[in-house]
């Protein structure tokens, strides 16, 4: 490839899961061009993640609930002054990683002489696209990762190449790892904690909040750890329920700024959650996780790395608690099995 650009920008607008599972095809970018400046463009929930991913240089935010929501006329202005910073940075290469009509077309307005669109099921307009070769269309049985890093063929990036991490991987702040340990500190945990994300983003997805109060229980009697519950923004209306149901010593977040959530998810001996972008988290700072999905729910989606169960059924509440303790004991002993020989 005798290509060297010197200012390339990466769109990449999913959303937080999304965007943490796109995080090894980023990196990877940084490892192709190592001289190379590198801005990402990323929705404003998930710029902590690129932040902390320590994968690129700089950051365009954009608020894209605003700009799909909002006022018309405001909209319009903010997209406006979106394409002039862009076009103001004066980029040498664009990756759209996201590749829909609106970012391939902010790809071709960004003044660009190279532009590499990945290729979505008749969603991209690949003719707003500048490489010679183009991206495999998106194959939606391969992994998220995958199919990121499939965007990247044409540059010579092959998603099983030797240099290729398909790990997500995070790195939290000191800052905010001495803020998690304050709170700890706290609330007096010693020994292990599991931690347990009972949101999701549609409620077809979520285990019942009973369900994960029963497993709380049982965690706690028979496995002698702390339970913490997270709640966002969309789930602190279940805090008081939580206080009721739960074991007494349970401790409740529900106001965590994200790198506070990451830093406190890398303390957890055990993440049990939903699909949901929390999950995602955890999972790439190196938490051992338990994932609650239905049958339906795609395989392409869940985090690669190893210390992981799966635990899915017809619906999702059909899963058993017993089946879910199984899991998390079986992760928990392996952990305790790893502390004694590190």
């Amino acid at each position: 490839l005798n290509f060297n650009p010197q200012n390339v920008l990466i769109i990449d607008f999913g959303q937080l899961g999304d965007v943490v599972l796109s995080l090894p095809a980023l990196n990877a970018v940084r490892q192709k061009f190592p001289s190379a400046k590198i801005t990402v463009a990323i929705g404003k929930s998930c710029a902590t993640v690129i932040d902390l991913a320590q994968v690129a240089d700089e950051k365009i935010i954009v608020d894209r609930v605003a700009l799909r929501d909002g006022a018309k006329l405001k909209s319009i202005f903010q997209i406006t002054k979106l394409i002039r910073e862009v076009r103001r940075r004066k980029f040498d290469f664009v990756i759209d990683l996201h590749s829909l009509p609106e970012t391939n077309l902010l790809a071709f307005l960004s003044g660009a002489n190279k532009r590499l669109l990945s290729q979505r099921e008749s969603r991209s307009l690949d003719f707003l696209g500048s490489w010679s070769l183009r991206p495999p269309r998106e194959d939606k049985k391969r992994h998220a990762t995958d199919r990121y890093l499939d965007a990247l063929k044409p540059l010579g990036i092959e998603t099983f190449g030797k240099n290729v991490d398909r790990i997500a991987r995070l790195n939290p702040r000191q800052a905010d790892l001495e803020f998690a340990e304050k709170l700890w500190m706290k609330h007096k945990v010693e020994g292990l904690v599991v931690g347990l994300f009972p949101g999701a983003g549609h409620p077809s997805r979520r285990w019942g909040l009973e369900n994960f109060a029963s497993l709380a229980d049982f965690l706690t009697r028979n496995e002698r750890v702390r339970i913490a519950v997270f709640l966002g923004p969309e789930e602190r209306e279940m805090s008081g329920k939580i206080k009721q149901i739960f074991p007494k010593n349970t401790i409740v977040f529900d106001n965590l700024k994200l790198p506070q959530l990451i830093a406190a998810q890398a303390n957890l001996s055990l993440f049990v959650s939903n699909d949901t972008g929390p999950m995602h988290l955890a999972a790439a700072v190196g938490t051992s996780v338990v994932l609650l999905i239905d049958k339906d729910a795609p395989q392409t989606y869940i985090p690669l790395i190893p210390n992981i169960k799966v635990v899915r059924h017809g619906k999702i509440d059909e899963i058993r608690v017993e089946t879910v303790y199984e899991a998390a004991s079986e992760l928990l002993g392996s952990n305790r099995v790893s502390r004694l020989f590190n």
